[in-house]
């Protein structure tokens, strides 16, 4: 299964808040209020998305972190990899010389193609769509309050 690190989830949690008052410069202990995490880990992974030029800050009375570009132009890959460094399913699809095996290894072209994909997905993805509400789940229909007898409803 592929799985994000929590400091990853945590990440795209923060930047989904700001992202949906993007104007808004906020503190860490009321980011840690907001989306309900300790305060010791908003800190960590706003160092981490500031580093990457993703977040803004300012220290003061009227200091706290902001979004650096529109969240239209924030990519979900780009918070991935200020959290977890860059993106690749397999080490050697992440960086080249991270495997020994990586010259003789068959299934690395394959590799290196699934990597490009889901970097290209999570890349088509911006802040603003990700921190969009979801829709509500669909209502499941009843068939049979709708055509009593369970009959269906096609012409011979």
């Amino acid at each position: 299964m592929l799985r994000l690190s929590k400091l990853s989830d945590y990440g795209t949690v923060i930047m989904a808040h700001m992202a949906r008052e993007p104007a808004r410069s906020v503190s860490a202990a009321e980011l840690a209020d907001a989306v309900g995490l300790a305060p010791t880990t908003v800190s960590k992974v706003l160092k981490l998305l500031t580093r990457a030029q993703l977040l803004g800050s300012r220290r003061g009375v009227h200091g706290g972190y902001a979004l650096a570009r529109s969240p239209e132009e924030i990519s979900l890959a780009q918070v991935i990899a200020a959290v977890e460094g860059p993106i690749g399913v397999t080490e050697c699809g992440a960086a080249a010389g991270l495997c020994a095996q990586e010259a003789a290894c068959p299934s690395r072209a394959s590799w290196l193609r699934v990597n490009r994909v889901v970097h290209e997905a999570l890349d088509g993805v911006s802040l603003a769509e990700f921190a969009r509400p979801a829709p509500p789940p669909a209502t499941p229909v009843n068939l049979a309050a709708i055509h009593p007898g369970g009959g269906h409803t096609c012409a011979p």
